[in-house]
């Protein structure tokens, strides 16, 4: 093995064995005179580059399983952020407005629908449209006129930045609470409500048994009246 630089001496036996009759292939205890037939150069190269991939497979999950052992997995920002879908509501720091997002990258993955309710269509970073069109934000604030502020023209930079890059779809990362979107006139477009259930609604204010465990500094009655005072459709 040393004499051809072959790192993974096994391999010897492996090729010799795959390229000869049975008769003749030997076992895992060396033989004294043996003759084996050495790999050539191509497939020395092609059994190193797969001994280099092994053993750093096995160095990273050592490694992970030693952090995990110490504690010391390292967390994203994002931990405890929801997902963006579709029915959620954007926001422009120079505009009036909260469009909802629309998903044209993809329609393959929903959050918390297995029906595939189109509201509940992921967002990724490749989305970068809003609904209604046109003036999506309403009045921008950095067009200033005699008259007031001209409509909005979102103008994307790009794609969303600081996404949740562990979970993809179809190579796009998805949106979280967190993610952000620059505008090329000088805005700023943010997640405003991420628009999963979690969110409070008047259905799900009457279990208040399930969310005073879930946030017990809430005063359930006073928010549950204060709910059932709004009007239905804004």
């Amino acid at each position: 093995a040393n004499s051809i630089n072959l790192s993974n001496p096994e391999k010897i036996r492996d090729h010799h064995n795959a390229n000869s009759d049975q008769k003749d292939s030997v076992g895992f205890e060396p033989e004294e005179g043996k003759k084996l037939e050495l790999p050539p150069e191509d497939k020395v190269e092609s059994y190193n580059v797969d001994h280099s991939k092994k053993e750093q497979q096995q160095k990273n999950k050592k490694a992970e399983e030693k952090e995990k052992k110490d504690g010391k997995v390292e967390k994203s920002e994002h931990d405890t952020k929801h997902f963006v879908i579709q029915k959620g509501k954007a926001c422009c720091d120079k505009g009036d407005k909260f469009p909802n997002f629309k998903v044209t990258s993809h329609d393959l993955h929903y959050w918390n629908s297995k029906s595939g309710n189109a509201d509940n269509i992921a967002v990724t970073d490749a989305d970068v449209m809003f609904n209604p069109p046109g003036p999506s934000f309403g009045q921008c604030k950095l067009k200033p006129t005699s008259g007031g502020y001209l409509p909005c023209t979102v103008a994307p930079a790009g794609k969303w930045t600081k996404t949740y890059k562990n979970t993809k779809i179809m190579g796009n990362a998805c949106l979280t609470e967190l993610s952000e979107l620059m505008c090329a006139i000088g805005g700023k477009i943010t997640v405003k409500k991420h628009g999963q259930e979690s969110e409070s609604s008047k259905s799900n204010t009457k279990e208040s048994k399930s969310i005073r465990k879930i946030n017990p500094i809430v005063d359930i009655e006073e928010f549950q009246e204060e709910m059932d005072n709004e009007p239905l459709y804004n």
